[in-house]
């Protein structure tokens, strides 16, 4: 029998898994191949949808698939990677019955990122990030207790996007930016919707501080590069994302952020692929790596499985070649920007689209199904009661 190894419970194994169920169906049901899920986490977190948990739009449970749901032909083990040996081709691990390894022949490589909250001084275990297994639990409950303003580090699109969301949960929140404007790559390729982002964070009350950086953070408030303080007890970081570094793979080649090199395969090394947060993957006509957003990881998530699955019936893999669609963000039901083949949208056209994209990606069509219609029943029950006109 042979052994596809898939680590991490992200976009990438989830997209993985399903393009190996799909091009060997038949060898997984003789048994002679096996997938295996080391994950750290025991649900795979759909992270397309996560401004709408935090708006308090959809509950939490809608966006969090059990991982033994979403790849139910998988073999699923709950357990931390703590060496990967190239040579002896054996995965290292810690699980709940203790430490243990296996073999593969085929490794995918889905460990994501996470932020850089060592980079600022007292930040680390205080700030919030929402990468980490029960992330954006905690960040929920935390607002529901909220001492002080709601701190998110970081302006680009996810930042706003968030301190949009929490915006319509908690009184204050504070968007700290260290470049001049929010959004500044937005701004460069679509300026009318880069100010529609700022339009609506003004809209919504917050409080966008540009041009400066957290310096220090402690249980109380964060300190700015201005010498301002803000008095919080919750800090979210949204500052992109270095890659999660496993032990075995640390001398291949990586770019400056940390990411692992691939081949226009998308390999790393031999039988080993990656892409996602943990990869810099080429674009295939700039050559530039491409964004490190979900649907680049869910299209190179598939083409890896695609070319494992060609791997492990003796034929070369096949180069990346997806070009990209473009980026969107929501502010609230009927209200959102969108960026489509480089044409600007907004309003209910962007919302919309959106939300219609992010319903054809989730792991499971029973959660699918039910996301258009939560979001709507919740809007309507936010809304004030209409006011009825007296004549006289």
């Amino acid at each position: 029998m042979r052994r596809v190894v898939l680590l991490g419970g992200g976009y990438v194994t989830l997209h993985a898994y399903g393009a190996l169920v799909r091009r060997l169906r038949g060898a997984l049901r003789r048994g002679e191949v096996e997938i295996v899920v080391l994950s750290a986490d025991t649900v795979h977190n759909f992270h397309g949808f996560t401004g709408e948990v935090v708006a308090g739009l959809l509950p939490i449970a809608l966006t969090q698939t059990p991982l033994t749901e979403a790849m139910p032909r998988a073999r699923v083990l709950h357990a931390r990677v703590t060496k990967v040996d190239l040579v002896a081709r054996r995965v290292h691990f810690s699980g709940v019955d203790g430490d243990d390894d296996l073999s593969y022949d085929a490794l995918v490589v889905g460990t994501g990122g996470r932020e850089p909250l060592d980079a600022v001084d007292g930040l680390a275990g205080r700030g919030l990030t929402l990468r980490g297994p029960g992330d954006l639990a905690e960040l929920l409950q935390r607002v529901r207790v909220v001492d002080g303003p709601v701190v998110v580090v970081g302006g680009g699109l996810a930042g706003v996007e968030l301190a949009a969301a929490l915006a319509a949960r908690v009184p204050d929140v504070v968007l700290v930016q260290s470049a001049d404007r929010v959004v500044p790559a937005l701004h460069d390729e679509q300026p009318r919707l880069a100010a529609r982002c700022t339009a609506e964070l003004v809209r919504l009350g917050v409080d966008v501080r540009t041009g400066v950086r957290v310096m220090a953070a402690d249980d109380g408030s964060v300190t700015l590069s201005d010498g301002s303080v803000v008095r919080t007890h919750t800090v979210l970081a949204t500052t992109g994302q270095r890659a999660v570094v496993l032990p075995g793979l640390d001398r291949l080649p990586r770019d400056d952020r940390g990411r692992l090199v691939t081949t226009r395969e998308l390999l790393v090394a031999p039988d080993v692929w990656s892409a996602g947060d943990a990869a810099s993957v080429a674009h295939p006509r700039s050559g530039l790596p491409v964004t490190a957003n979900a649907l680049w990881a869910i299209k190179a998530g598939d083409q890896v499985g695609r070319n494992v699955a060609r791997a492990l019936t003796g034929r070369p893999g096949r180069r990346f070649r997806y070009l990209g669609l473009g980026q969107a963000a929501s502010f609230g039901v009927g209200r959102g920007v969108a960026d489509l083949y480089g044409f600007p949208l907004t309003g209910w056209v962007a919302w919309v689209m959106r939300v219609g994209f992010f319903v054809r990606f989730m792991p499971t069509r029973s959660r699918a199904v039910r996301v258009p219609g939560e979001l709507l029943r919740r809007a309507r029950a936010a809304q004030p009661p209409a006011r009825l006109a007296v004549t006289r």
